[in-house]
């Protein structure tokens, strides 16, 4: 792997571990990511797709993620009307309550190379309309909020860069229910 990959690897990788640190998110949660290749690369989303790139910051992200023990839903683009890609397991265990289903295998150019980066390298990846992720991490401007639970907190990545593309996340929190006599729990904030 050539010095440039491998910077974006530990880029990606560096930008997951600190989502998780700040998102608290336990084992068995979802971290939707999406991300553009081209805004990597230092061009316009969706004009310049890079399989290599994409490859390498997947790998970046999934082994942290998996090392966690939470699941990668990987947004496709506008194409495919931000599908996710996700493992068969968080499917059953999960999603198939409240989401279908969605008949794709993704391309380069046709979901972006993520998620095809995703779906060649997930045990049995299923594409799915929609998740309600616990966190999220946006690499390019590539909108992932659809896919969050329904209160999303921002979170400030000191590693909020990934190559040429602006990384954003998000960590979700319950909704507060109540008024000026409410107490909260502390450690659902």
């Amino acid at each position: 792997m050539d010095e440039a990959l491998k910077t974006l690897r530990e880029q990606a990788a560096a930008a997951a571990r600190e989502l998780l640190e700040q998102s608290k998110v336990p084992a068995g949660s979802i971290v939707v990511v999406g991300c553009s290749s081209s805004e990597i690369s230092g061009s316009r989303i969706g004009s310049d797709s890079k399989p290599q790139v994409a490859q390498v910051v997947y790998e970046g992200i999934a082994e942290v993620l998996k090392e966690a023990g939470v699941y990668l839903a990987a947004q496709c683009c506008e194409h495919l009307n931000r599908a996710l890609i996700v493992e068969r397991e968080i499917y059953e265990k999960e999603i198939r309550f409240y989401a279908g289903r969605v008949n794709v295998v993704p391309q380069p150019k046709a979901g972006g190379s993520f998620a095809t980066a995703a779906y060649g390298a997930m045990k049995e990846p299923v594409a799915v309309e929609a998740v309600r992720a616990d966190a999220g991490m946006d690499i390019g401007g590539t909108l992932i909020g659809m896919h969050l639970k329904r209160v999303a907190v921002p979170l400030r990545l000191a590693n909020n860069r990934i190559g040429e593309a602006a990384v954003l996340a998000a960590r979700t929190r319950l909704p507060f229910t109540g008024g000026s006599r409410a107490v909260y729990d502390e450690n659902l904030l």
